[in-house]
């Protein structure tokens, strides 16, 4: 059964289309009220009002952007339970002769800069009430994507940084969401690729029930993948091998965050 989420309130950035605005038809449709958060005016006020919310021009590449969003949730409706940082673009360069060093610069700014900037501007207000950061990455952050390394790297370090932080707040969840090709802007250039070699696109719909699921969960620090034809569900990291000492026992300390303890105690 689908959560109440009558008084709640979300911002999604990148929420003019494609996943972004499903997840908010899909928030607002169980009471939600909802922040479009959007570079595209004109798209995202289109789907502010047809939710039922309000819409914020914010280019998450400008941490000043990302504060004044929080500042409109808080603002109109009170507060702010659900940070959903869904802004991305993808960049079809390689590292060889067709490396552009502005769209890495780009791709750079608004796939993982964007992440920072928004979990750093939402957490005191979602702190003050419980929230939830969910962050979208890609299957790409999961698995090598040798035809757009760069994106790879992008969406590899959110969910990184998404894993970072699931241990860092106990008072706010974090988790990525993970979908394969889904039917948004960003595969354009590559749709009739897909077609041709039988790739699934995802439905945006499907991507927006896995976001439903993560916000219905209770986990943090996880990294749920979206597969066409398959339920989504967090992926399973398999834990990297720990030091031992010279008898060769575990070591405790390893168990714990030895750098989160130096810096509290510096």
């Amino acid at each position: 059964m689908p959560v109440e989420l009558t008084g709640k309130v979300a911002l999604i950035t990148g929420g003019s289309n494609g996943i972004g605005a499903a997840s908010a038809r899909r928030l607002a449709s169980l009471g939600a009220r909802v922040v479009v958060a959007d570079i595209d005016a004109d798209q995202g006020k289109v789907v502010a009002d047809e939710v039922g919310g309000v819409f914020v021009r914010c280019d998450v590449t400008v941490p000043e952007d990302s504060a004044a969003a929080v500042d409109v949730a808080v603002r109109e409706f009170g507060g702010l339970d659900i940070a959903f940082l869904n802004a991305g673009i993808g960049t079809g360069c390689s590292l060889g002769d067709d490396f552009d060093i502005e769209l890495y610069r780009r791709a750079m700014a608004i796939n993982l800069d964007g992440v920072v900037y928004g979990v750093h501007a939402a957490l005191p207000a979602l702190r003050s009430r419980g929230g939830q950061i969910i962050a979208t990455a890609s299957m790409a952050g999961l698995m090598p994507m040798p035809g757009d390394p760069v994106y790879g790297a992008n969406k590899a370090a959110v969910v990184g940084l998404v894993r970072a932080l699931g241990g860092a707040y106990p008072d706010v969840r974090v988790n990525a969401l993970c979908p394969a090709f889904a039917d948004t802007n960003i595969i354009t250039p590559l749709r009739s690729t897909l077609e041709d070699i039988g790739m699934p696109i995802l439905p945006v719909s499907a991507v927006a029930d896995a976001f439903m699921s993560i916000v219905e969960g209770s986990g943090t620090g996880e990294a749920w993948f979206v597969q066409f034809g398959r339920p989504s569900e967090p992926f399973g990291f398999r834990n990297p091998p720990g030091p031992r000492a010279a008898d060769g026992s575990r070591v405790e300390a390893a168990r714990k965050d030895p750098i989160s303890i130096a810096l509290k105690e510096s």
